[in-house]
């Protein structure tokens, strides 16, 4: 499956859960400099009931975007991450990407779909 129609597979469950009540965020890889686990425009949407669909690098990294997206699902204010992966902020872990990633968390929004 290509990365467009995972993106509209993604999307269109934030869509079908937000119809039901269920707020969602998107994380997206803006910048990356050095050796990270995913590029520029990797996506991953996280729903209210902790539901992950896609991936922006998984491990540390992931989690630490997980719990800001949280953060977001709450105040419902974006915010731009800057997630280290270099070899001192990751050892700890057994992380050894050597990256960093700068990761755009928005809540995502829908408009209703006009009736015909």
């Amino acid at each position: 499956m290509s990365e467009t129609s995972d993106m509209g597979r993604l999307l269109q469950e934030a869509r079908e859960r937000e119809q039901q009540g269920e707020r969602s965020v998107l994380a997206t890889i803006v910048r990356t400099r050095g050796s990270t686990p995913r590029k520029v425009g990797a996506k991953m949407v996280i729903f209210e009931d902790g539901l992950l669909m896609g991936s922006i690098g998984g491990g540390c990294g992931e989690a630490d975007v997980f719990q800001e997206a949280l953060n977001v699902l709450e105040s419902g204010e974006p915010r731009m991450m800057h997630v280290d992966l270099t070899a001192d902020e990751a050892e700890e872990s057994g992380d050894v990407c050597g990256g960093i990633m700068d990761v755009f968390i928005e809540p995502l929004r829908f408009s209703p779909i006009p009736k015909q």
